[in-house]
């Protein structure tokens, strides 16, 4: 009989058994993550009477190829810009609930007498939920859509990204032995400067080097070269002292950046699946029953701790960050328990070796324990509110709502807020372009150049001249480059700023000059460092007038070219968005309450053009539709708006809403059909009747049916122009209409 080897009978055994588990909790209805973790239990050498698993060191790496691939997949489904989309108050809700539960924990880790690094990965264990768990939940129960999803999917997304960054400070906590203040910060900072240059660099290579391969991209090929980027950028994040985690994770970020993104996430799937059946069921080998029974209590403890220490720091941060009693109620109620991640953190412990038996084992006991206990949690969240909402002393509901109200009137951006957004980001891309050609330059480049110059008294200046040159389009940047595309367009925030634009530009001039001085510093010595900077101010005052500029310019160019090639890909195909495309504007759908203090007021005393910039371009009551109500039109209760503006003004207007319990109907359900509605336009001529009259005068919301959405004059472009705006000879007038109306000349 041919003997087969000892690892492919274990997966054989581990596969087997887990499919027959994950049929059984599948039939039963329960997460498929617990039948792979009860699976692991059953082949471990805890369980006499099935085989068991004999190679355990090579599951240990099939189960460490599983992390990557499931960091690979979170990636692709992550996307950098998702992180800027989710809100500041689920970033807020996020870091508050995960650095509440690492302190709440510690300190209990602490109190148990258990030393500082098991308290630390017990902290780390303890702070983040499960996406996986959270989002079958919802589905379930047909919850997607409502407000307080979006919050808590914000909330995740900003866990999940943390959860990277804690996995490699508690790697390197476990590596010195000892919690140092200075050396978490430095390694902070080191792990965001890694992640800013892979951001950069991946961003402006991987894009272009896909483009030339799309032809050649089928199932298979694809497949390849996503798994080959992965394992690359594995490799590149273990050179430079980080986790294979965290590599994949990158990875799989800048390709979901790309238009290959999304069909790489769903040819990885399977792939996906399979190993981390397999890292799950290596994860439920280490359960030790001996310390679960031993430990009942403390299993009791945890679990009691998960549930109400992760809903009291969800609520919290919730409503600190200005959220409504009720939502932040169920977002706490949602996130009370631990999944994927803390398994991971788990793992990393034990594979490191610095945590203590018992510590693993609980961890999944308790997050076994909490994924049963998640959906019971999410469907009694509504009405343990309502039942704890009545016994809330009015004192403390007007305190909070007073809050909230404040909190809303001073979301405004403050000066600081809005010269970030306007220069920050990309002074920062560039202050790290700059610092990674020094490192890149002196591992690589400075050994080769000083030995072919034979150690010449000119070879540091050589050296430095070369170093600035591959720098100068960054320093140039730093310096002289523009206010991003986003800012350029909102020209009364630009307003503010031109009374700073003296102090932006030294506060720009001194940080490069300080970045200049570091680089000069590395290659001649003081006493030179002098000469050297008239020098290069001189060389690159006239350099930058005719190549740095221009290239700078190029890579800026191509580089947002890159970031936005799947939005644009996406919106090119989407009929709607097409035809809205030239005014950067969409829809939104809002349903009206019987409760909402909108019901029973008209449309010119609500204001919305005037208060928030959009307009209401119809409203569904039922099987009717009104299409470019005017002003005298009063809302009724359960009434539909479609309403028309930029994504900035439908953003305000929505936070309006939530403010004054609107609800916002959910995208697949609106009425908003593209069936419904058309956007056409008209040049005014000189025999036109709307000539030299205001858009209220001139008849065209009757003789269309339809109301003025933008206007084009020469050069200039209105969106959503007033109803006082006076038309001209030669306006080009964009109106949406009911496609069921007739049409008549105006």
């Amino acid at each position: 009989m041919h003997h087969l080897p000892h690892l492919i009978t274990d997966l054989g055994f581990i596969l087997m058994i887990a499919a027959l588990s994950t049929l059984l909790f599948k039939k039963l209805g329960q997460p498929q993550v617990l039948g792979y973790l009860i699976a692991g239990f059953l082949v471990s050498p805890h369980v006499p009477f099935l085989p068991t698993v004999v190679d355990k060191a090579s599951i240990q790496v099939w189960s460490e190829i599983g992390v990557i691939f499931l960091l690979f997949s979170l990636g692709l489904e992550f996307s950098f810009k998702k992180l800027f989309k989710v809100g500041g108050s689920a970033g807020f809700t996020a870091v508050f609930e995960i650095v509440f539960m690492m302190g709440v924990s510690y300190l209990v880790g602490r109190m148990l007498g258990w030393n500082n690094i098991d308290s630390l990965f017990f902290g780390g264990i303890l702070s983040m939920s499960s996406t996986t768990i959270i989002v079958r939940a919802f589905q379930e129960m047909g919850m997607r859509g409502q407000k307080v999803v979006d919050l808590v999917f914000g909330i995740l997304i900003v866990e999940d990204i943390v959860a990277i960054l804690l996995l490699v400070l508690l790697a390197a906590i476990a590596g010195s032995g000892a919690v140092s203040g200075m050396e978490l910060g430095f390694s902070a900072l080191r792990l965001l400067f890694f992640i800013a240059l892979w951001f950069v660099v991946g961003i402006f290579l991987i894009p272009i080097f896909l483009r030339k391969i799309r032809n050649l991209l089928e199932d298979e090929t694809m497949l390849l070269v996503a798994v080959g980027l992965c394992f690359m950028m594995v490799m590149i994040a273990a050179g430079v002292g980080f986790s294979a985690a965290l590599g994949a994770f990158v990875m799989g970020s800048l390709l979901a950046e790309t238009p290959e993104g999304h069909k790489m996430e769903h040819i990885l799937t399977p792939v996906k699946n399979l190993f981390a059946a397999i890292f799950f069921v290596s994860v439920g080998m280490m359960i030790d029953p001996k310390v679960l029974i031993e430990r009942w209590d403390l299993v009791i403890l945890v679990t009691a701790l998960t549930v109400v220490g992760k809903f009291v720091g969800s609520f919290l941060g919730a409503i600190l960050s200005g959220q409504s009693r009720k939502k932040s109620f169920q977002a706490g109620m949602s996130l009370a328990q631990i999944g994927e991640f803390s398994f991971i953190i788990a793992s990393l412990g034990v594979t490191l070796k610095v945590t203590s038996d018992f510590l693993y084992p609980l961890a999944i006991a308790v997050s076994a324990v909490t994924t049963f206990t998640t959906p019971y949690l999410i469907k009694v969240a509504e009405p343990t509110y309502r039942w704890v909402d009545a016994r809330l002393p009015d004192g403390i509901k007007r305190m909070l709502d007073r809050y909230q109200a404040s909190f809303d009137r001073e979301g405004k951006s403050s000066v600081g807020s809005l010269i970030f957004k306007t220069y920050g980001v990309k002074i920062i891309l560039n202050t790290v372009m700059v610092i990674a050609i020094l490192a890149a330059y002196k591992a690589i480049l400075n050994a080769e150049v000083q030995r072919y110059l034979e150690q010449s008294p000119w070879a540091g200046s050589i050296s430095l001249f070369i170093c600035l040159g591959l720098m100068a389009p960054f320093f140039w940047g730093i310096v002289m480059s523009g206010p991003s595309l986003k800012a350029q367009r909102e020209f009364e925030e630009l307003e503010k700023l031109r009374g700073l634009q003296f102090g932006v530009f030294v506060g720009r001039l001194v940080l490069a000059i300080l970045l200049l001085h570091a680089v000069i510093i590395q290659f001649v010595t003081l006493k030179m460092a002098l000469g050297v900077i008239v020098a290069v101010v001189a060389i690159a005052a006239l350099a930058g007038q005719f190549w740095v500029r221009r290239l700078y310019q190029f890579i800026e160019k191509n580089f947002l070219k890159n970031l936005t090639e799947k939005e644009r890909k996406e919106l090119v195909s989407s009929e709607v968005a097409r035809t809205f495309l030239p005014w950067d504007a969409s829809l939104g759908t809002y349903d009206l309450n019987a409760e909402s203090v909108l019901v029973g007021r008209n449309l010119r005393d609500l204001s919305f053009k005037e208060k928030y910039g959009v307009n209401v371009a119809a409203v569904y009551r039922g099987s009717k539709r009104y299409f470019a109500p005017d002003g005298e039109f009063i809302l009724w209760p359960y009434d539909k708006l479609i309403c028309f503006g930029s994504e900035e003004e439908l953003q305000s207007f929505h936070m309006f809403l939530e403010q004054e319990k609107v609800s916002v109907a959910p995208g697949p359900d609106a009425p908003a059909r593209q069936e419904d509605y058309r956007l056409s336009s008209f040049v005014v001529n000189d025999a036109s009747v709307c000539k030299d009259k205001s858009i209220r005068d001139s008849g065209i919301r009757e003789a269309y049916h339809g109301m003025v959405v933008g206007i084009e004059r020469g050069a200039q472009r209105i969106l959503g122009p007033r109803a006082s705006f006076v038309l001209q000879e030669g306006d080009l007038i964009w109106l949406v209409s009911d496609r069921k109306q007739s049409q008549v000349t105006v």
